[in-house]
Formats: C-alpha cells, structure tokens, sequence
C-alpha cells in the first residue's frame, strides 16, 4: 500500500509540475518585445555589459519555480497564498487580463472543470476557483482577476445571459468546452478593445 501512495504521490507531483510548466512557458512567450529590431539584447544584458558586468541570463533574473505537488489540491485554496508557496511560484508576478484568462483556461485543462463549488474534492476547478488558483499562487493581483472576470461577464450579457459567470458555470449540464469557450471569447473581446 505504500508503494501505491509513493506512485500516486510521484504522479501528482508530476501533474502539478506541468501546470507550472506550462504557465512559466506562456508567460515567457507574452514577454514585451524589444522596441527596435536591431536590438537584440535586454535591457538588463545592455546595463551589464555597460558597467562591464558579465552578462546576465534574462531567465535566470525570475525566481527559480517549483511546482506544488499535485497533493495540494485536495487542501484548502487559502494554503496556495502562504508566503512560502507564493514566493515558490508567482510571487506576485504581473500578468495582463488576457494572459489571466489564457492562464486560467490551462488550469481548468489540467485540473478538470467543476460545477457546483469552486473545487471539488478532487481538485477540479470552476472557472472562478481557476482563477483562485492563479491569484493565490502570485499570478496577477486582485484587480487582474476581477477584470478578466467584467471581461467574461461581457461576453455572456453580449449573449443575453445576465446570470454571473460564476453562477452560469455551476448550471446543470455545464460542459467543461463551453466554459473553455467562454474563456476564450473572454479572450478574443480583450484583445480587440
């Protein structure tokens, strides 16, 4: 029996690392863009070499990221926003609406989709537990997830739906692809304004 709880301990822990993964490798592709084609180096690499430093490595400048082990998902959300856990992960790193919205449809793709509460027991997540997810472990701030929330709520009164995006994941029958949709429109309308 202990071997069974190791392998499904390591299996966790694997689960959880790709989800870091994964949002470390998005937000590493949504980096600004030099101003000018002809630059190539960092704005950090050019104040090196110009105080004759030996140049810095830009990935090497973000905090060094460790998954949560999988196994966090069965404990309370408020554990992801121990200062310890937070500095392991997002530490408060700022993300914008849409890169929120991205991130918080690759939670629900690894996690599972939920109806009925912001998680469920064995850790799937409802849109808005998400989005807990995210906030919790230093990804973005409190006004980011509540504008990726307006965001979303747009789309469905755009759809004639005046329910809360929250309260209209929870309805029977939701599909976890339809919550994945609304996201992603979610998405679409912010880059458009």
């Amino acid at each position: 029996m202990a071997s069974t709880a190791t392998k499904l301990h390591s299996a966790l822990a694997i689960d959880a690392a790709t989800l870091i993964a994964d949002i470390e490798a998005y937000l590493a592709q949504q980096a600004p863009r030099t101003a000018h084609p002809l630059v190539t180096k960092t704005t950090a690499q050019l104040v090196a070499e110009a105080l004759q430093a030996p140049a810095a490595d830009p990935a090497s400048a973000a905090p060094e990221l460790v998954a949560p082990a999988r196994w966090w998902r069965i404990l309370p959300d408020w554990v992801l926003a121990l200062t310890p856990a937070r500095r392991l992960h997002g530490a408060g790193r700022t993300i914008t609406v849409s890169q929120h919205l991205e991130l918080t449809a690759l939670v629900l793709q690894q996690y599972g989709h939920h109806r009925g509460g912001l998680r469920s027991r064995s850790g799937r997540r409802c849109i808005l537990g998400a989005q807990a997810v995210l906030y919790r472990l230093g990804y973005g701030d409190e006004a980011t997830a509540e504008a990726a929330g307006r965001a979303m709520q747009n789309v469905l009164r755009r759809r004639g739906i005046e329910a809360d995006y929250h309260a209209w994941n929870d309805q029977p029958g939701r599909s976890p692809e339809e919550a994945l949709q609304l996201i992603r429109d979610a998405i679409n309308h912010t880059q458009e304004t």
